[in-house]
């Protein structure tokens, strides 16, 4: 087991990281057992850019009809889980949820990188989004934050239906569509330009869903290093997880759970990883 897997077994089902720490959702871990492989073949993913794509819902519905998933899980191909190693940097990555319990937002956190001059990639659901327009717009504003899409409704990525940690995900072809280009259109409107870059709802895709990301323009992210488990960590223990992060990794944490421990884990993690040698980068710019 890599790194990211041993972390992965360990917090189980809180990773979904949507609602508050200690609600109920978060203990309701469903196993992910393997797909069976299928025979239709679709179209591969590009190995490290995407090109957006003028395919609509039903285009796609139709290109996908009858392929089956031969994998499932956080780790499928075509999914970014790491940076190059040998650059030394660490992309910060954090999502912000959005729904019950999934609405706040980690004032500390993001004063935190901005008065450091730490950047990051956020990825925010279109619920969170609705919940919050205005801190939307002044992060949306600031240079040091890029962007990504984090889904419209919080969705484990799948063509089958397939769940993650309690959460349903989406059944077919055309309900992957609406995941992905519902938030998609909603940001490229908002910002100006689209998105570069897609983490579904608890991080989970198989791997047609993840072809039809790659159809629709946006690059599926995964990551290296869980920094907060759903913002359920202990200080000490994001400290832990972030400080320890290898060169070229993806953290994965949370901005949407000011209650957590993420901000306090993070700012004390960060100025060891600055004394090691590190920096950090924005997705976007790492993969220029």
């Amino acid at each position: 087991m890599d790194r990211r897997q041993v972390l992965t077994a360990a917090v189980g089902g809180v990773l979904a990281g949507c609602t508050a720490p200690n609600s109920p959702r978060a203990d309701r871990a469903t196993p992910a057992a393997s797909s069976t492989p299928g025979t239709p073949a679709a179209p591969s993913t590009p190995a490290v850019s995407v090109a957006p794509s003028p395919l609509d819902r039903a285009q796609v519905v139709a290109r996908y009809a009858g392929v089956t998933p031969s994998s499932w899980g956080m780790d499928v191909p075509g999914a970014l889980g790491q940076l190059q190693p040998g650059r030394g940097q660490i992309a910060l990555t954090f999502d912000a949820c959005g729904g019950p319990g999934g609405d706040g937002y980690d004032q500390a956190l993001i004063d935190f990188l901005h008065d450091h001059a730490v950047p990051a990639t956020l990825f925010l659901n279109s619920r969170w989004i609705d919940a919050n327009p205005e801190t939307f717009r002044r992060l949306a504003a600031q240079p040091l934050f890029e962007i990504g899409n984090h889904g419209t409704r919080h969705r484990p990525l799948s063509v089958t239906g397939r769940s993650a940690y309690g959460i349903q995900g989406t059944r077919d072809a055309g309900e992957v569509f609406d995941e992905v280009a519902g938030n998609h259109s909603r940001l490229t409107e908002l910002l100006g330009t689209p998105p570069r870059f897609f983490r579904s709802g608890t991080a989970h895709y198989d791997d047609v869903a993840a072809r039809i990301v790659a159809e629709l323009g946006e690059r599926v992210v995964g990551f290296t290093v869980n920094g907060d488990a759903g913002a359920t960590y202990p200080t000490a223990q994001v400290e832990s997880e972030v400080a320890t992060a290898p060169p070229g990794a993806i953290v994965l944490a949370h901005m949407n759970q000011p209650a957590g421990h993420t901000a306090a884990g993070i700012a004390a993690a960060v100025p060891r990883l600055l004394a090691a040698g590190h920096t950090f980068t924005r997705l976007g710019d790492a993969l220029r």
